[in-house]
């Protein structure tokens, strides 16, 4: 309790180094799983952190593979650029056992977009022939009897993501729960961050509101509360990341947080080991 008061009084830069030491200070929780890289947190991990492959737009599979193990993360959902909506099953089954191979869990795609009933089916026999659980979508309106249909059948939940100012769709989370209203519960939301801050929102305080439809989360910071905000290292911008972490503790939440770290696309490593070691860190602090 000392420690979070003593950390509420500090001014950005003393808390951002005083995260950075805490993470340092918790390095006796975590166990080694690759030598070559970052250790992972042990099964008792407080919220199960992922990757969002769109960080490594710019990599290959190998590459994204080899990132993702240097960061210690285990999860991992892959955008298309990794593994094509187009690729056979067979196809698709080889490259979850290359990810497995590697001690990384392939949890989900996306984001995925639904423009009409042929791309709804192909999500789910994509997302089937993976074993994933999640799919990160965007539906067109009109498909949404469809995609609770094949959730029915399948038992892949869809988390529907937001992209804040200009989206037409799914600009905001409100905006995904006035359309998905009472449907079955294994369709909800992939709550961004970093949109939802864009558009003038609290994260922490959306979270809370919808919490009992939040099946997924895009971890970011962004530099302004508007449409004109730009991603930036977690820890500084302006989402208040502790208080948006302790709702997901505090409420018990279950699916993943994953990392989408847009900014250096072709060098993104060194911001994205800063954000999840202040995220870690954060984590640390919290009961």
């Amino acid at each position: 309790m000392a420690s979070l008061l003593i950390f509420g009084t500090m001014n950005k830069t003393h808390r951002r180094n005083f995260i950075k030491i805490a993470g340092l200070a918790v390095s006796g929780t975590f166990m080694p799983r690759f030598s070559t890289g970052t250790p992972r947190l042990k099964g008792s991990e407080k919220i199960r952190l992922g990757i969002a492959s769109y960080t490594f737009r710019e990599f290959s599979l190998e590459e994204t593979i080899r990132m993702t193990n240097i960061v210690g993360i285990e999860y991992i959902a892959l955008k298309s650029m990794h593994l094509p909506l187009d690729k056979t099953d067979n196809e698709i089954r080889e490259v979850k056992n290359k990810i497995e191979k590697a001690g990384i869990k392939l949890y989900g795609a996306g984001v995925v977009y639904m423009n009409n009933e042929d791309e709804v089916e192909n999500a789910f026999r994509y997302a089937k022939a993976a074993g994933m659980k999640t799919i990160i979508g965007v539906p067109n309106h009109d498909l949404l009897d469809l995609v609770e249909k094949k959730v029915k059948e399948t038992d892949i939940q869809v988390a529907i993501h937001n992209h804040g100012p200009g989206d037409d769709l799914y600009p905001s989370p409100e905006s995904i729960i006035e359309k998905i209203g009472n449907r079955d519960k294994r369709i909800g939301m992939c709550m961004d961050i970093g949109h939802t801050q864009r558009i003038g929102l609290d994260p922490a305080s959306e979270a809370l509101k919808y919490f009992d439809r939040l099946l997924d989360v895009h971890l970011k910071d962004v530099d302004k509360s508007s449409p004109e905000g730009d991603t930036v290292e977690i820890g500084r911008g302006i989402i208040d990341i502790k208080a948006f972490l302790q709702v997901l503790l505090e409420n018990q939440y279950s699916g993943i947080a994953s990392f989408e770290y847009e900014k250096d696309g072709n060098d993104p490593l060194a911001g994205l080991a800063e954000s999840i070691g202040y995220v870690k860190g954060v984590l640390s602090l919290l009961k």
